[in-house]
């Protein structure tokens, strides 16, 4: 049977690709226990499997009888029959056989509808909760997984392996096992009643068939990996470029893109000629194969009539015989084929699945616990109500690298007291927003590769972050980052996401608090308002205060503002500043900048050079000192005066 091509599997070709770590019974094994939650239906669906293919052996033998019975002599008189109705049974046989036929044509095909619809839930039950695995357990990684791949192909990954499992399911066990009970049963049929020579020729044909197809299907597949790569390199570089749409428009790099990806389209071309050519000479053999056992076939039953030895009917019944091998025989190259893919993608997901976390949940690990702050007896309530809790965060002699030659943080020690306000400052690249991924357990402290360096540890209430849930230690942060990504859904949306399920009451209040209220109700659609991909339709000051919005609907009783205010104006600033100064009461509070100015009312404030802390103190006690903080508050100062006169001229 001609094929237009077969289907690519598209596999992330950029970068290094993980190493297959499963055979193709592995991948079978692996997949087995999330359909035997459905053997009720397995057991069904096989029963009917093999009721069809039983009803479709029978018809070609009802076909020989048929066949017999109307060819001439095929209907001897019987003894004893009255002349009159003879005719009559004559007639009564063929209907009776061909009701018989149409019976078992219309058994085959209702007992084939009703596996695929008993075990309809069991293949896409297996596949959502793979898929759900994946998904969960991809959340589950590091951050430094997922800076190093690229988001287009994991989910392409997970796409391509859901439906692998469909594919599998559908290709082996309900084609190539059908297929093979099929065959046994005809080489049985033709070896009893007639001479083992057919028997021979079927198997000898299937063999030589199998032989080739797999074969050639191994030598063409490495011209099929070639596609997938080139595929996915051109698919990365579109979805890259009109991630950067703008950046794109800024550089006016249209034709420089299009030229990019025109060259990754030409690459895939020519892979998928190679691929195209081998299969067409794979279907080639197949037919030759098949035609070449069809003719010896039919020969052979053609002898068998000449020399009386078979009926019309026998030669009837090998050639339906034939045809019904033929058919699922030539789509067993194609089944070869999509199978081997369908593995292959499963295997991909599988090799998510398999990811080692490289942060993860110690045995045993505990949530969080926040105890009553001592000293106060639990009499000051804090904003939310209730007693006001020990929330300090330490950091005792923290030492991180992201990579091993080049060192981040170096012993830092410090201490965020419950309810009070730690700022961090420092020139690009010091470590600050460092800090924050650490305290969210983004990454553990040490430096990779090196277990025996000491990095120190960090602490919440007097509870190690190494020690507890990490679930449990990012419930209690909540974080106002210096780059706002929003989803691509309303405002309403985003801000909610920082408490899922929160009143539309509330939503309309922390975003009051973030002075981003009457800028939605200005809108058309208000709160139902879509930002777009990335949140693109909004400012960057828009974006920032819907991600302060969503961090104080939050209310959790640590926050961090990394750069919280740098994408607003002077005047928005200042009013948001009174507004996190008023939120910050009572909450501990690590607070990023790189504007001195928004760090003056800290309880205290680190200087971070190198990684180091250089200087530490309040805001007079450092200008006073005369050191690194006096002389960016003078740096900050002058270019403020300069930016004064500009725009006084």
């Amino acid at each position: 049977m001609r094929r237009s091509g077969d289907r690519i599997s598209l596999h992330t070709g950029l970068g290094a690709e993980p190493p297959r770590t499963h055979t193709d019974w592995a991948t079978l094994r692996r997949l087995l226990p999330y359909l035997w939650e459905y053997k009720g239906r397995v057991m069904a669906a096989l029963a009917f499997m093999v009721l069809a293919k039983l009803a479709n052996v029978g018809v070609p033998i009802l076909l020989k009888n048929l066949v017999d019975t109307m060819s001439p002599g095929g209907g001897r008189p019987v003894p004893g029959l009255p002349p009159g109705q003879l005719g009559t049974a004559l007639l009564a046989v063929p209907v009776g056989l061909l009701l018989a036929y149409g019976l078992l044509r219309l058994s085959t095909t209702l007992f084939t509808e009703l596996r695929e619809l008993v075990f309809a839930k069991a293949t896409h039950g297996a596949a959502r909760r793979i898929a759900l695995e994946t998904f969960e357990h991809l959340h589950a990684l590091s951050l430094r997984f997922h800076l190093e791949r690229q988001t287009g192909g994991m989910t392409r990954d997970i796409e391509r392996g859901v439906r692998g499992i469909e594919s599998l399911i559908s290709y082996s066990l309900y084609s190539i096992v059908p297929t093979f009970i099929e065959v046994a049963l005809v080489l049985t049929i033709l070896g009893v009643k007639f001479d083992a020579w057919f028997a021979w020729i079927t198997v000898a044909a299937l063999a030589a068939y199998v032989a080739f197809t797999i074969t050639i299907t191994e030598w063409r597949t490495k011209f099929r990996r070639e596609a997938n790569e080139f595929d996915s390199a051109a698919h990365a570089k579109a979805i890259d470029s009109l991630l950067n749409y703008e950046t794109v428009k800024y550089f006016n790099n249209e034709r420089f893109e299009a030229q990019r990806y025109d060259r990754s389209l030409e690459q895939l071309r020519r892979a998928r000629l190679k691929s195209q050519t081998t299969l067409s000479l794979l279907n080639a053999g197949q037919q030759l194969i098949i035609g070449v056992g069809l003719v010896a076939m039919l020969w052979r039953a053609t002898e068998g009539v000449v020399d009386g030895r078979m009926t019309i009917g026998d030669l009837v019944m090998v050639n339906a015989f034939m045809i019904q091998l033929y058919i699922p025989l030539n789509f067993l190259g194609v089944l070869y084929r999509e199978i081997k893919q369908s593995l292959t993608d499963l295997d991909k997901m599988f090799v998510l699945m398999e990811k080692e976390r490289e942060v993860a949940d110690r045995p045993g690990a505990r949530p969080l616990a926040f105890p009553p702050l001592a000293g106060d007896g639990g009499r000051e309530a804090d904003p939310a109500g209730g007693e006001r809790i020990d929330s300090t965060v330490r950091f005792e002699d923290v030492s991180f690298a992201y990579e091993r030659a080049r060192p981040i943080l170096r012993h830092v020690s410090f201490e965020i007291p419950a309810g009070k306000t730690v700022a961090v400052v420092g020139p690009s690249g010091s470590g600050k927003s460092t800090l924050a991924r650490l305290l969210y357990r983004f990454y553990d402290v040490g430096i990779p590769g090196d277990p025996g360096a000491a990095g120190g540890r960090i602490t919440i209430a007097g509870q190690d972050i190494r020690d507890v849930t990490q679930a449990s230690v990012r419930q209690a942060i909540g974080i106002v980052p210096q780059d706002t990504v929003l989803f691509n859904d309303t405002i309403e949306y985003n801000i909610a996401y920082g408490r899922p399920g929160a009143t539309h009451a509330e939503i309309e209040d922390a975003a009051r608090a973030a002075r981003i209220h009457s800028f939605i109700a200005g809108t058309p659609k208000g709160y139902a308002t879509m930002v777009g991909e990335r949140g693109l339709k909004l400012s960057g000051g828009e974006k920032q205060r819907v991600a302060i919005a969503r961090t104080l609907l939050k209310n959790p009783p640590i926050m961090i503002f990394d750069e919280a205010t740098s994408a607003l104006d002077s005047a928005n600033e200042r009013a948001i500043q009174a507004e996190l100064k008023g939120v910050a009461q009572h909450k501990t509070t690590l607070l990023i900048a790189h504007r001195l100015s928004t760090v003056v009312d800290a309880h205290e404030i680190l200087v971070l050079d190198a990684g180091r802390i250089v200087e530490r103190g309040h805001h007079q006690e450092l200008l006073a000192k005369g050191g690194r903080y006096a002389e960016m508050w003078s740096l900050q100062q002058q270019s403020a005066d300069r930016f004064e006169e500009v725009i006084g001229m």
